[in-house]
């Protein structure tokens, strides 16, 4: 075989590989992706017949669904009011999980931090999932203000492991959500600079 057919055949396999792995992540594993082993995941929607294999899987106890009906972008998040109630009927009937709907942008306003945080305080909400449409927007950002509030991970440590690839990602420099989270102050820091 030639060496034009080697690197053909090599460039071939890295396209199917990495288009597999798009399919998978996306389509069948709902972007799902563990953010701290046995205590919060991430991902997109599942669906609602899904749902109970991954709470029996993970132990997961709540739900925090980032979604919001009314978005308006019917192709980016087209967030169906049908779906959001479909899936908390879906968790009602699983003993023991919470529901917890806290719509946000992708940006986060400080009404929905605080209601993030009301859950994530109360140990017994843990494990914990959460979701947006994709897994790769909302349920990133609020991922990396977990790792920085709760985990004690540095503004840029939270970022950078947002998303893969970071470059040209929404979380890279310039962009909304990398912008944020570059400032973002955690409690614990807004608390020391008012003493």
């Amino acid at each position: 075989m030639s060496l034009k057919k080697k690197i053909l055949v090599v460039v071939l396999v890295l396209v199917l590989g990495v288009t597999g792995k798009y399919i998978y992540d996306r389509h069948i594993n709902h972007n799902f992706m563990t953010i701290t082993d046995g205590k919060v995941y991430k991902s997109g929607v599942i669906p609602p017949d899904e749902i109970a294999d991954y709470v029996k899987k993970y132990h997961i106890k709540s739900i925090v669904d980032l979604r919001f009906p009314g978005t308006g972008d019917d192709v980016n998040n087209p967030e169906i009011p049908a779906e959001l109630t479909a899936e908390k009927d879906a968790v009602a009937k699983i003993p023991g999980v919470n529901y917890f709907n806290n719509g946000s942008d992708q940006v986060p306003k400080q009404e929905n931090l605080n209601s993030f945080f009301k859950i994530m305080d109360n140990k017994a909400n843990y494990p914990v999932l959460i979701h947006c449409y994709h897994g790769i927007g909302r349920a990133q950002m609020y991922s990396a203000i977990y790792r920085i509030e709760y985990e004690g991970f540095s503004n840029e440590d939270a970022r950078h492991q947002a998303a893969f690839p970071f470059m040209f990602s929404s979380f890279d420099d310039g962009k909304p959500k990398g912008e944020y989270l570059k400032a973002y102050k955690s409690r614990k820091q807004i608390a020391t600079e008012k003493k």
